[in-house]
């Protein structure tokens, strides 16, 4: 490597300028490009530079809603706080919310437009050589992506992007908005992330910049080794024989660090990843653990709900899928999820459906989020998500829920065990509250979401569980439902715990990264003279064309209006 992480002074933001940019893409999903990004951010912030993230289309169902209204992925909302500012819909203007293995909820600049199959949103481009049967509503979008990455690039100094999967997909590549599209359409330099851990890290290198076209390779400027573990000067000759093979440097390498996560995409895998889900190993306050059992439903989301009781020390959380794993739970939750009436049909199946009701009927806590706590309910009916018709729940709660066409998204603030809460909502389900006793209330009394029937609790807010007096407060009455001699502690600020995890994320990227490189990449953008690795892309269709909305000052399509 080159310029080891170089330092800087403090930036005096440019003020209106067209700013400059970076394009993190990775060798494969789960790289480390939500990482690096909000670890770029975090450093850029620090030197004083006015930095935005941006992800043209996220596939996630862990979302979160702006304070305009905008459902967007969380990652970009992480990666929004490791820049300090505000997320906005602008910041992941498409965002796909799986339903099936063959369809998604197309989420455009924060609102959903309808339901389509993978064939119908990405096109396919018919025989090599000819032209597509039809053009996805994927490539429709690259002017949309490109007008926001250009409204962000007119309002900050710098923006940084993150790509999806992996840029060599070259079936997808002629409808591409999210990697090479967007970094053609914008003259982005792209820096390729990969995961060491995973073994053939040269090899994914190298592949991913041979299968790209020349005009795509023209704007790969090096690489950033990713979750490296040993003595960097043993790994020296293969990047420096990396560099002879490809004409590009390698930019940094990141050291495996146990703890090192944000709010990404989907699986247990990376919930159980970050430092605020590991900080179980903390001994409890009080003389008790509190065991929390995490039903891991299909389509679950936002599952990122439990990481504020990973992070009181005492509180164990794991994610089970067999009833015999809820036997010694203290409190059971039933998180949100993309299908509930699926979900319901798989806690039936494998028996946890019996066992919650049992420990409800015993007085044994149970907390259902957003699709659990429809879950909880009476009677579902549903014509929208799964269009099931009339579904009868679990019957903990008394309430009704249909599901209606227009989504909730809001951003509610209410109290409740005389605790001030704020949370976020995003579901289709309306409950229809028959009795029990409220959860969330207005500063008056008056009921605002939710219901609690004995030690069973239901809401459709996400987030709650970070305000941390509510959460002390919730936690002390299960440890007492639950007979445990469980004590929270009263210091646990789940805000100071994300800021110190995203200053981890800063430092990353500051004492491993070339940050004098990444610097010049970002102002100046791509370097001249990057040479061509063969054998490049496969003949095939391709889009030659970038969209002008980034490289034209001032161009506005649809998007007029209706995104700043």
């Amino acid at each position: 490597m080159n310029g080891q992480h170089g330092q800087h002074g403090r930036r005096e933001p440019s003020g209106g300028a067209v700013g400059g940019g970076l394009l993190v893409a990775g060798t494969t999903s789960d790289a480390g490009k939500s990482v690096v990004t909000a670890g770029i951010c975090r450093w850029l912030v620090r030197q004083g530079v006015k930095v935005a993230p941006f992800k043209a289309q996220n596939m996630s169902l862990n979302s979160f809603v702006t304070r305009e209204g905008a459902e967007i992925g969380r990652a970009q909302a992480m990666q929004a706080a490791a820049a300090r500012v505000e997320p906005t819909a602008l910041m992941n203007p498409v965002l796909l919310k799986p339903g099936s293995d063959r369809s998604s909820q197309v989420v455009l600049l924060g609102h959903p437009v309808g339901e389509l199959s993978a064939k119908g949103y990405f096109g396919h481009s018919g025989t090599p050589g000819g032209e597509a049967p039809y053009a996805g509503r994927r490539e429709q979008l690259l002017g949309t992506v490109t007008d926001c990455l250009q409204e962000l690039r007119r309002t900050h100094d710098a923006v940084i992007c993150e790509g999806a999967g992996s840029p060599a997909e070259i079936n997808l590549r002629r409808t591409d908005i999210v990697n090479m599209g967007i970094a053609r359409a914008g003259r982005l330099p792209v820096v390729v992330v990969g995961d060491i851990d995973r073994g053939g890290v040269f090899a994914s290198f190298f592949g991913t910049t041979a299968l790209l076209s020349k005009e795509d390779q023209s704007l790969i400027a090096g690489y950033l080794v990713n979750k490296f573990r040993g003595d960097v000067s043993l790994l020296e000759p293969g990047l420096d024989m990396l560099r002879e093979i490809t004409g590009r440097p390698t930019l940094g390498v990141l050291p495996f660090a146990h703890g090192l996560g944000i709010d990404e995409e989907d699986g247990l895998r990376v919930s159980l990843r970050g430092a605020v889900r590991e900080s179980v190993v903390a001994p409890p306050y009080g003389r008790d653990v509190l065991r929390v059992a995490v039903a891991a439903v299909p389509l679950m989301s936002n599952f990122t709900d439990v990481d504020a009781l990973a992070a009181e020390p005492g509180v164990v959380v794991r994610f089970v899928d067999r009833a015999e794993e809820l036997a010694d739970a203290d409190l059971v939750v039933l998180p949100g999820t993309r299908g509930t009436v699926r979900a319901l049909e798989w806690l039936r199946e494998r028996g946890l459906a019996d066992a919650i009701a049992r420990r409800a009927a015993e007085g044994r806590p149970v907390l259902g989020i957003c699709g659990g706590y429809q879950m909880l309910g009476q009677h579902i009916e549903d014509e929208v998500e799964s269009r099931a018709g009339a579904v009868p729940g679990l019957g903990l709660l008394p309430v009704r829920v249909r599901f209606a066409v227009r989504k909730t998204l809001a951003r509610p603030v209410g109290s409740a065990l005389g605790e001030p809460v704020e949370g976020y909502e995003i579901h289709h389900g309306v409950a229809e509250v028959e009795g029990g006793e409220t959860f969330f209330s207005d500063g008056e009394g008056q009921s605002l979401d939710g219901c609690r029937v004995g030690s069973v609790w239901g809401t459709h807010w996400h987030g709650s569980l970070e305000s941390d007096g509510f959460r002390r407060a919730f936690l002390r009455r299960v440890a007492a439902d639950a007979g445990r001699a469980f004590v929270p502690a009263p210091d646990t600020s789940f805000g100071t715990l994300r800021e110190e995890q995203l200053d981890r994320l800063g430092d990353l990227i500051e004492e491993h990264a070339d940050t004098d490189a990444l610097l010049r990449l970002i102002e100046k953008g791509v370097p001249e003279g990057l040479p061509f690795v063969p054998p490049g892309a496969p003949r095939g269709p391709e889009r030659t064309a970038p969209h002008p909305g980034v490289d034209t000052p001032g161009h506005r399509n649809s998007l007029e209006g209706g995104t700043r």
